[in-house]
């Protein structure tokens, strides 16, 4: 993957493996038509055009992010689907919301709430304060994959490195892993606590955008780990992983592998 890639270009490329089981996970959490909620760390838009065809012309979706560049593409992203007056994007931290309390009918936060700081319990606590008695907080990220079929020792190792334990830290309390949201939410005072995971699966033939977005997912999830494995292994993963190699394992005619979200959600109390 060419180093030169921006992360916004990098979510961009890599999003078609989300979109496989986005529809899937908002039939899931069942978001009412006409219906406001707020996307909680929105990023470059991606998970706007579906929210709002969730909630319907009715609804309301407000996306918050602290990166203004992100924001920037997400506007772009709102004229292209033309959903302008469905969406409002406001700059902040889910660390402290810059809305009233009360303000929503749900939250929802994929890759962010919970995820990334060493505050998740806060983090809850905000999102539950905007949101209305009897309202719903959703958060989502990322969970495990298996995409070196055949080899799991050296996918074993490319996980445990330095790129492949983000976003969680050696030394980091067990306390703060996202699969502990449960105690999260009690902490905030919610009720109705419940978590799944979602799976994608892809198998070859793989059309170009999935085939893409793989390579890419390659990149963000592994990184360059030279000097975190044995020579050997190091050989393999550029063998196996490098696009330009001629043994790339994207290209392989049995190619089969997947990755799971997990999601969990609760109900605000009152």
């Amino acid at each position: 993957m060419p180093k030169s890639y921006s992360y916004a270009e990098l979510l961009e490329l890599s999003n078609p493996l989300r979109e496989m089981v986005i529809k899937e996970v908002l039939s899931f959490v069942a978001f009412q038509p006409g219906t406001s909620g707020l996307d909680a760390g929105c990023g470059i838009g991606n998970h706007l055009k579906i929210l709002c065809d969730t909630v319907g012309e009715d609804g309301h979706v407000t996306g918050l992010d602290i990166s203004g560049d992100f924001l920037k593409i997400a506007k772009g992203k709102i004229e292209q689907y033309n959903i302008n007056k469905q969406v409002t994007l406001k700059k902040g931290s889910i660390d402290n919301l810059p809305f009233e309390d009360n303000t929503f009918d749900w939250t929802w936060s994929a890759d962010c709430a919970g995820y990334y700081d060493n505050n998740p319990e806060r983090q809850i606590k905000e999102l539950a304060r905007v949101v209305k008695p009897g309202g719903t907080i959703v958060i989502m990220a990322w969970s495990s994959q298996q995409l070196l079929p055949g080899y799991p020792r050296l996918e074993a190792r490319l996980n445990a490195t330095k790129q492949g334990v983000l976003p969680f830290r050696t030394g980091q309390d067990p306390a703060l892993h996202f699969f502990r949201a449960p105690g999260w939410f009690k902490k905030a005072g919610l009720f109705k606590t419940e978590g799944r995971s979602f799976i994608a699966s892809f198998q070859a033939p793989l059309d170009d955008k999935i085939f893409k977005a793989l390579e890419t997912f390659f990149d963000m999830r592994w990184g360059s780990p030279k000097g975190e494995l044995s020579e050997n292994d190091f050989k393999l993963y550029r063998r196996l992983c490098l696009p330009d190699s001629p043994d790339f394992i994207l290209n392989l005619p049995d190619y089969y592998a997947f990755f799971t979200y997990t999601l969990f959600k609760a109900v605000v109390p009152g």
